[in-house]
């Protein structure tokens, strides 16, 4: 079958996980920027969370963008992606909520790592299901930024026990990785226009 309706599905739920995490937003009590200042872990916490989920929303739809089919297997690795990100409101409120403790923060770095290697793995069912001269298997290369993420992730994990502070600048610093547009897909679809047109 085609992509559509996996899309429309895969978008509905990063819909819902967006709006559960930002209906877990609580105004302040008070009225002035010290009340504000008293939310900043959970504020800072909710931008990063919906950062990352914009990174997923995007790079998922232009992944999709070049499946010619879905099969069994690639529903079952999408599930599994939309299953962690689904984890993200809760990773998120717990970090935040905490002042970004130790515990709730080494969570969210295991929310971002499993979320991480479920996206690799759907790109690699993708790439499998599709062979390796597939468009995707050409776009993405050796696909550096996401084979170096989960690694940062890793690293990430432990070093929140030691320090929450640099456990986030690492998770910002992958964030801002991802933020770079990546054009692969888009390059490659431009050639096989040109190509289709030579063709022609």
């Amino acid at each position: 079958m085609g992509t559509n309706r996996l899309e429309a599905f895969s978008d509905g739920v990063l819909a819902i996980i967006i709006t559960i995490a930002v209906l877990e937003l609580r105004p302040p009590h008070g009225t002035d920027l010290a009340a504000l200042w008293s939310l900043r872990s959970i504020l800072f916490c909710y931008g990063l969370s919906f950062v990352y989920l914009g990174i997923y929303w995007n790079n998922h739809h232009h992944m999709l963008h070049v499946t010619d089919t879905v099969t069994g297997a690639i529903l079952w690795a999408n599930l599994d992606l939309l299953f962690w990100l689904s984890l993200f409101p809760f990773a998120t409120g717990w970090m935040g909520g905490s002042d970004f403790a130790r515990l709730p923060t080494a969570t969210y770095g295991v929310v971002l790592f499993l979320a991480g290697t479920a996206y690799y793995i759907l790109q690699h069912v993708i790439i499998s299901s599709q062979g390796a001269g597939s468009l995707l298997a050409t776009a993405i290369g050796r696909d550096l930024k996401g084979k170096i993420s989960p690694v940062v992730y890793a690293v990430a994990i432990p070093l929140a026990f030691a320090s929450p502070l640099a456990a986030n600048a690492l998770y910002v610093a992958v964030a801002g990785l991802w933020l770079v547009p990546d054009r692969r897909i888009e390059r490659a679809l431009q050639a096989r226009e040109r190509s289709n047109d030579g063709d022609d």
